[in-house]
């Protein structure tokens, strides 16, 4: 940026332009280099499109909670990660339908739902001491599926039916008064083990 100033004061002093000159040639210039830099941006090739799309049709079959139990910080990224050989059994919301329908979209073989991802979902749910929460919504904002309830200042409760078990509400609580118990419903289990939520 000081050569640009310099090459314009040059011509600003040899071609005797005045100072209203010398900013539209400078705003020209900077115009130039910008329009050089969107233009310098290539296009997607079809192989990224197709990369793209292939997350996409992924990310889709995968239940959104965002709860981590993959060990990916999200669903896309476990998404990506399927596409780079991860495998397509971790997901404990999507049970094992969604592992299937992931198995079948990659050209996988399909495989039952990993034991070391199951026991979060299939045993455990997330209920609150209610007498010992004070209401300061951490819990709510860390749960991926909108399973707790309630307001600020006032007692939280979880609906059950709606929590997978991630566990991801219990640090974030400064009271420690929320615990992850095992379940007794196994029909309920079962069908969670199936295909995510009942």
């Amino acid at each position: 940026m000081t050569d640009l100033f310099a090459v314009l004061s040059g011509i600003a002093i040899t071609q005797n332009l005045s100072l209203l000159e010398i900013t539209a040639l400078l705003a020209l210039l900077l115009g130039l280099l910008t329009a050089n830099r969107f233009l310098g941006t290539a296009p997607k090739t079809d192989a990224e499109t197709t990369l793209d799309k292939q997350i996409a049709l992924l990310d889709r079959l995968l239940p959104q909670t965002q709860c981590g139990q993959c060990g990916h910080l999200g669903c896309r990224p476990y998404a990506e990660a399927i596409l780079n050989g991860a495998a397509t059994n971790l997901c404990p919301p999507g049970g094992e339908i969604t592992a299937r329908r992931l198995a079948r979209l990659v050209g996988d073989f399909p495989t039952a739902l990993n034991p070391a991802h199951m026991p979060p979902l299939s045993f455990s749910v997330a209920r609150i001491r209610e007498d010992e929460c004070i209401g300061c919504t951490k819990c709510i904002q860390a749960c991926p599926t909108d399973a707790i309830f309630g307001a600020s200042k006032r007692m939280h409760s979880i609906i059950e039916a709606e929590c997978n078990g991630c566990d991801l509400c219990v640090e974030p609580c400064p009271v420690d008064c929320i615990d992850l118990i095992a379940r007794n419903d196994e029909q309920q289990n079962l069908q969670r083990r199936a295909g995510g939520r009942p």
